[in-house]
């Protein structure tokens, strides 16, 4: 579907500038069909909206007929968006997508009937993922990184979190994490910084499990803390990486240099990765398919928010899904993220992200948009973005479409038409 928006008008014309700068607003968007996303549930529609910002945060949101005097003198640029659906800037609160290389022999030889095990003998893997983040220089590594971004960026989305865990050595990790940052400040949308310190154990370490988890803990968090390139701390508590206990000893090394924890938690089996995590009052667990409803109780009284990430489930065609039902019971926030990775979640496309949690996990189009807005915003303990209401960032985003649940609806194709990022125009 193609959309149609109206050229910007600029108040008094283009002599008069002392008008420009007595406008209230810096952008108003006029004939908006909105998804504030404001309230506990629903799309909080208004019909025959208006959004205006200023200075990169939402001044006004609500009825046209609410606005105070003529719309030509209330902002620098007036534009109408003829009914369009305009939302939140979506939020992927959940990828590792700074890394070298790629592993599309692998997919290909799982379709071929190789198991994991023949894969990792042919050199393949997450270590596969590991030598070629090792071997890219900083610019080679964010010159591959950069359109995995710009793809998400187009999707809609404004904000998402990057995750280290490619390096397993000290120089690798904080490379990534200074690729990740230099992201944001290139593309104009913010990059949240994740150091996933115990994600796999590295081919140098394997007799000497306890050394790393020792050297991550002793060792590198503190340079990671000092040099500020982490928002938050992740690990893979699983069978086949870290255990509760490893887990736990590198939770309390973060926490006492103040940084959040986030976990990759009950994806494969239960070890109580949900109930670790609130234990430390997580901003997230995520995967949760093996959630028991222990784990569901506990994150509730915590509010740690529960990140589903349906690319995943898909590739590795996984049948045992999130307790989606516990959680709505228990009220545990549900957000919805790409896991876009080389591995397991090659997915380029948070929207397509939030089809696939409708179809997959049963959620309702409604709790998909919130899961890719105000709850993946909790999610990486932002509070300023996620809703469009007053006080807001101006993370924005106007759409070829009416309906909200068609984001959901429509698998792929490109939907997001203008795309505005803390007030300033960043794709169209």
């Amino acid at each position: 579907m193609e959309w149609a928006f109206s050229h910007a008008s600029h108040v008094g014309g283009p002599c008069c500038d002392n008008a420009e700068m007595d406008a209230i607003w810096d952008h108003l968007l006029l004939d908006c069909t909105l998804a504030t996303l404001t309230g506990d549930s629903g799309y909080g529609l208004i019909g025959h909206g208006a959004i205006g910002w200023r200075d990169g945060t939402i001044e006004f949101a609500g009825p046209m007929s609410a606005l105070q005097g003529n719309p030509e003198t209330l902002a620098a640029r007036v534009e109408s968006m003829h009914g369009a659906l305009v939302t939140p800037g979506l939020i992927d609160c959940h990828t590792h997508l700074v890394f070298g290389g790629d592993r599309a022999n692998e997919f290909e030889m799982r379709l071929n009937g190789a198991n994991y095990e023949a894969i990792a003998r042919a050199g393949g893997g997450i270590l596969s993922s590991v030598s070629a983040t090792r071997a890219a220089s900083e610019d080679e590594l964010f010159a591959q990184s950069l359109p995995r971004a710009q793809a998400l960026l187009s999707d809609g989305v404004t904000t998402l979190e990057i995750k280290s865990g490619y390096g397993l050595d000290l120089d690798t990790e904080l490379k990534m994490l200074r690729v990740a940052r230099r992201i944001g400040a290139k593309l104009g949308i913010t990059v949240r910084t994740t150091f996933l310190g115990l994600h796999a154990l590295p081919p140098e370490f394997r007799e000497r499990r306890d050394d790393y988890v020792s050297m991550v803990c002793d060792e590198w968090l503190p340079v990671v803390a000092q040099n500020g390139l982490a928002d938050a701390v992740d690990a893979f508590c699983e069978g086949i990486a870290f255990t509760p206990d490893e887990v736990q000893r590198y939770f309390e090394a973060a926490r006492k240099l103040g940084l959040r924890v986030k976990l990759h938690a009950d994806q494969l089996s239960d070890l109580g990765g949900a109930t670790l995590a609130a234990s430390f009052d997580g901003l997230s667990a995520d995967h949760l398919e093996c959630t028991d409803e222990a784990g569901v109780e506990a994150m509730a009284r915590a509010g740690t928010v529960a990140v589903l990430l349906p690319g995943s489930y898909y590739a590795l065609c996984e049948t045992r899904a999130p307790p989606v039902s516990a959680m709505r019971e228990h009220h545990v926030p549900i957000a919805i993220a790409t896991d876009l990775n080389p591995g397991t979640s090659p997915l380029r496309s948070l929207r397509l992200g939030m089809s696939m949690a409708c179809t997959l996990f049963r959620l309702t189009p409604a709790e998909a948009l919130r899961g890719a807005t105000v709850n993946a915003a909790r999610a990486l303990g932002l509070g300023d973005r996620g809703v469009l209401a007053v006080g807001q960032r101006a993370d924005v985003v106007a759409w070829g479409v009416q309906k909200p649940a068609e984001l959901a609806y429509w698998i792929g194709g490109a939907l997001a038409a203008r795309i505005f990022a803390g007030g300033s125009e960043v794709h169209a």
